[in-house]
């Protein structure tokens, strides 16, 4: 007997008969001897529903009643599951994260995991009970109900996950797995049947919608085997093709293959370029740029400064496209006191990423990847890189060109394991 965590999105739960399809694949999963362990979401469009209420009311609601109110929607789906489970003769039980409790900071709408107790989770495990436990919420320390954020069922299940030290944790979605690209850009592109956590991480920060990235940052600290794979299948398929189905984000000491040279193509539209032009060549310049940036709780992502010439330099850096017109206001209020001649921006830019541990001991990646680019026509205004990624920033137009230019040039639509392709050892 083995345990699993099953979470399942709000597509999934998206209407009372595909809640029907998910009790008929956790009571397969039960039947077969497994202890379950369920984190579903709200049911889809709920929370934006529920958000768009307050809003009506409180043009900006306050925090801790703006979280009571989302946290119904993963409440009704709990108990709904639980009802479709005792339906079909399962004994199931529900629980909201303060009954467990899942203990949280006080940070609401974005609050952080401290603690899970699992005591009263075993108990009715070892009774024989499937266990449905709400995502996306927890309780602080002064019993108030909190919210992890966006997407932060994902961070729950997997929390649950490493908390009960379960076997693996499975992540129900509407795509059966993670992608060398996005299929809609690149047709050719083929699910992974392995991905470590690092390259996961850095596909989910680049852009990659398949999971949230607290919930991969959470995975890797804790090293708990996770499962990408659909819900959209046939619940009753036969139990052993399901385990083995999906993309199973694994650690890369696990395998004893030798590791693709990259892994995928990631890539994001959601970025803005910010150049502060002539400002003084000093030490400090770039705390006095950046800091009352991130004091505007804005992040920002790669950053260029050009070589001194008299004593000037300019100053480039990126930021979401959302915080582009916020981010400019800041920087036009410490125009002055920072000394710059001017700032001019660009929200017409995209990021493109390829990712893959085995950049670690293959060498030519960047150059091979630069080469395409200009085979394209396509100039590269910014490059970051990490151990095992390497970004370049575009001009929009070109991103979908770049991509399967990139995916075909690293041959990534190929099934050759060196190419890109992860085989269970």
């Amino acid at each position: 007997m083995a345990l699993f965590v099953h979470k399942y999105g709000g597509t999934s739960m998206g209407s009372t008969e595909r809640i029907k399809n998910v009790a008929k694949r956790i009571a397969k999963w039960h039947d077969a001897g497994h202890q379950i362990v369920v984190v579903p979401s709200a049911m889809s469009g709920e929370t934006n529903r529920l958000i768009g209420l307050a809003k009506e009311i409180m043009p900006q609601p306050d925090q801790r009643e703006l979280d009571m109110l989302a946290s119904t929607g993963e409440q009704a789906s709990v108990a709904l599951l639980a009802m479709a489970l005792i339906a079909i003769g399962k004994n199931a039980v529900s629980y909201a994260g303060w009954q467990v409790p899942i203990k949280t900071d006080s940070a609401f709408t974005k609050a952080r995991i401290r603690s899970i107790d699992d005591t009263r989770i075993r108990n009715d495990l070892n009774a024989g009970k499937v266990v449905i436990v709400t995502g996306f919420q927890g309780v602080d320390e002064e019993g108030n109900i909190t919210t992890l954020g966006r997407g932060g069922s994902d961070t729950s299940a997997v929390a649950v996950a490493a908390a009960m030290k379960a076997s693996e944790c499975l992540i129900y979605t509407d795509v059966d797995g993670v992608y060398t690209t996005d299929p809609r850009v690149v047709s050719e592109a083929r699910r992974l049947k392995t991905v470590t956590f690092e390259e996961m991480l850095e596909m989910a920060s680049l852009g990659s919608k398949v999971l949230q990235i607290r919930s991969v940052e959470f995975a890797g600290n804790y090293k708990v085997p996770t499962r990408v794979l659909s819900s959209l299948t046939d619940p009753l398929i036969a139990l052993e093709e399901e385990a083995n189905s999906g993309t199973l984000i694994s650690f890369e000491e696990d395998s004893n293959m030798e590791q693709a040279t990259i892994t995928g193509i990631a890539f994001s539209r959601d970025e803005a370029k910010i150049t502060v032009l002539g400002v003084p060549d000093r030490p400090g310049i770039a705390y006095q740029i950046l800091g009352p940036v991130a004091d505007a709780n804005m992040e920002v992502d790669m950053i260029i400064q050009n070589q001194s010439v008299d004593n000037k330099t300019d100053f480039t850096f990126t930021v979401s496209r959302a915080d582009y017109a916020r981010a400019s206001d800041v920087l036009n209020r410490t125009r002055d006191s920072i000394g710059a001649a001017s700032i001019v921006g660009d929200t017409k830019v995209s990021k493109v990423s390829v990712v893959g541990v085995g950049m670690r001991s293959h060498v030519g990646i960047a150059s091979q990847m630069f080469r395409t680019l200009s085979e394209e026509g396509i100039n590269i205004q910014m490059i970051s890189t990490s151990e095992i990624k390497i970004s370049v920033l575009i001009d929009e137009k070109y991103m979908e060109l770049a991509v399967r230019a990139l995916h075909k040039a690293f041959d990534l639509e190929s099934g050759d394991p060196a190419a890109g392709d992860r085989i269970d050892a």
